[in-house]
């Protein structure tokens, strides 16, 4: 039954009427020189007590799949609206974690064809008629900016750090990146993230663009710059990712602050973390939970890529998320002090905690909040790795 929901997923459950919104562009990785090579995943490690599989799961991420792509994801990858990148960026985690949780190339598959759509859709900014730049590189306008119109770098980098984990998961394994299909479509990817997203932004103006001036958008860029500082081939990109990787973590150019000297014990729970999402101040209640997401989603991957963030760090988040934000089954915080009503929704972040503790991948089983591909996705990830942690 699984396999056949992931052939036709897009085809039965997601079926729609409109004649227009048939026309969107083949996948790109189905073309003959993979379908030719056949491939089967590798086996899954045995699953810890008491957690629920890999494949249950799957299961529950399967029955969204086809639905959500065809009435969301897949229109907004065809958007040159890029306030549709925005949501989007949930589409494009939840299928490389589904890849990374299983194996499947369909998923990866997914996430590439949203990533290739946008490319496709990008024009120059010098034709784009009330971009506040005109000058050279690729990008998209938003209706929503202030004047509408303009071209919107939060939209852009809220996407993109997803795009490029997803190139990374290519880049380190080498079955995909031996293949011809994904080699091709990775370098045309990495090009156009290295020039068209870093660059421009950079080059635009670092102060205003990159090095933003809330926790949540600055880290967008870390993550940006970490993952192309594991995969450019030029040596000056190289240290120009690092240096705003080290600046956002250790010490901003344009504020007296960082990442790193933000976070300080909770002050009623020494063993978590608190924060405020604004550089010059550490007043409480500091950062609303609904943006933590995004600090969290991005130091989840530098921990587990080996660079800044470490286990101890890690601990904190955890602790930070099981008694201070979600104290107990349907209470929930709103700001990372434990104070104010939240509505529980951990997709973006909070919820890859799981993958560090057993305990905590329990509670996000029960979980109702927030139940869509990215939460099926997710737990799916977290399982793996627990499974992995436990086998060796």
């Amino acid at each position: 039954m699984l396999a056949f929901l992931l052939c036709g997923a897009c085809e039965v459950s997601g079926r729609i009427e409109d004649p227009e919104a048939q026309a969107f562009p083949v996948d790109p990785a189905h073309s003959p020189d993979t379908d030719a090579v056949p491939y089967t995943p590798p086996a899954l490690p045995p699953t810890p007590a008491g957690l629920r599989p890999v494949a249950a799961w799957e299961s529950m991420f399967v029955e969204e799949w086809g639905r959500e792509h065809m009435q969301t994801f897949l229109p907004w990858s065809n958007s040159r609206d890029s306030w549709d990148f925005y949501n989007l960026a949930y589409g494009l985690d939840a299928n490389t974690a589904m890849y990374r949780a299983t194996g499947k190339r369909a998923y990866l598959d997914r996430a590439l064809l949203y990533a290739n759509n946008l490319v496709a859709s990008a024009r120059v900014s010098s034709s784009l008629p009330n971009s506040q730049f005109k000058d050279g590189y690729l990008g998209w306008t938003s209706s929503l900016s202030s004047p509408a119109g303009q071209e919107v770098p939060l939209y852009e980098s809220y996407c993109w750090r997803y795009v490029t984990r997803m190139l990374r998961v290519i880049r380190e394994t080498p079955d995909l990146y031996a293949t011809s299909t994904y080699r091709r479509q990775y370098d045309r990817l990495l090009a156009f993230s290295e020039k068209n997203i870093f660059e421009k932004w950079y080059v635009r103006g670092a102060n205003d663009f990159v090095y933003r001036n809330r926790t949540h958008m600055a880290a967008h860029w870390a993550f940006i710059a970490m993952d192309l500082s594991r995969m450019t081939t030029n040596p000056d990109n190289k240290v120009r990712y690092l240096e705003v990787f080290d600046k956002i973590n250790r010490g901003m150019p344009n504020f007296p602050s960082s990442l790193r000297s933000k976070l300080a014990p909770n002050p009623d729970h020494p063993a978590a973390w608190f924060w405020n999402d604004k550089w010059d101040t550490n007043a409480q209640p500091g950062q609303d939970v609904a943006h933590a997401n995004n600090v969290v989603a991005y130091i989840v991957e530098a921990h587990d890529a080996g660079m800044e963030w470490t286990d101890a760090d890690i601990r904190r988040f955890v602790a930070t998320l099981n008694t201070v934000i979600w104290p107990s089954a349907r209470v929930f915080a709103d700001y990372v002090d434990g104070t104010g009503v939240g509505d529980g929704w951990f997709n973006d972040g909070l919820m890859k905690l799981g993958r560090y503790d057993v305990n905590l991948q329990r509670r996000l089983e029960q979980h109702r909040v927030g139940q869509n591909s990215q939460f099926f996705a997710n737990g799916a990830l977290n399982v793996r790795l627990l499974s992995e942690q436990a086998a060796q």
